[in-house]
């Protein structure tokens, strides 16, 4: 049976391309695509600690079953590329924003759309390229994305937000594409009664989004560049959490 097969960030540049049919036994899970490629590529057996995959759109484990026609995705740490996947909003009923665009991000125009009358406090965390990193002087950033399950994970991280601290609204927005230093690479704006919930929940959902939403940043020097290496939270399945051994069955 054939599947499809997605590479991101630094994987992309290991394989060399961004997606590629691959044909697998009948009977196949999810661990037999990290095994071929594992072989053909050794530098993903090193990473292996640190890989994710993904099924239809959705995280899942190295044992979860193949179907005819499935999406894999094999998903470095994130660190939030130079893709160009379309751009993407959703408003939910309750009036929470999320966003991943290539255009300049207006938290002003996010923040005057998520407040309500009720409010006492509208809190903006930007995300903002700044000019250095590690010792080295930045020319510019690149994001990339896993589009769909990146608006999904959003949206699940909004859903715990709000189920855990007393908020009104979360808005939640990313930008893909060539970044110059200044400019903002993300922005959470939180509407709240008070302030202490509304910063509070900033604070919990940006540490959420660069722990699982599938967002990789590509960094510029005038002497080289490099894919930053993020880590996954403890939440989601890793490569190795089953034996790789023969599990292509």
């Amino acid at each position: 049976m054939r599947v499809k097969v997605l590479f991101f960030g630094m994987l992309k540049d290991l394989v060399g391309h961004a997606e590629e049919p691959l044909e697998v036994p009948e009977g196949s899970r999810l661990a037999a695509v990290f095994e071929h490629y594992s072989r053909r590529f050794p530098r993903l057996e090193e990473m292996a600690a640190s890989i994710v995959l993904a099924r239809n759109e959705e995280f899942a484990r190295p044992d979860a079953a193949l179907a005819e026609g499935d999406e894999v995705a094999l998903l470095p740490p994130v660190s939030g590329g130079s893709a160009s996947p379309p751009e993407a909003e959703a408003e939910d009923e309750l009036g929470n924003i999320f966003a991943i665009t290539r255009s300049a991000i207006d938290p002003r125009a996010l923040a005057s759309r998520l407040a309500r009358p009720s409010d006492g406090a509208v809190v903006t965390f930007e995300g903002v390229t700044r000019d250095n990193s590690g010792g080295r002087s930045t020319r510019y950033l690149e994001y990339e994305c896993y589009l769909p399950l990146a608006m999904r994970t959003m949206r699940q991280i909004a859903a715990e937000i709000l189920a855990r601290y007393p908020i009104g609204r979360i808005g939640i927005i990313h930008r893909l594409g060539r970044l110059e230093v200044g400019e903002t690479s993300v922005a959470i704006v939180v509407a709240a009664a008070h302030r202490r919930a509304a910063f509070e929940a900033a604070h919990d959902a940006i540490d959420r989004l660069k722990r699982l939403v599938p967002i990789w940043k590509k960094e510029f020097f005038a002497d080289g560049e490099v894919w930053v290496e993020g880590q996954w939270d403890d939440s989601v399945p890793r490569v190795p959490s089953v034996e790789r051994k023969g599990a292509a069955r």
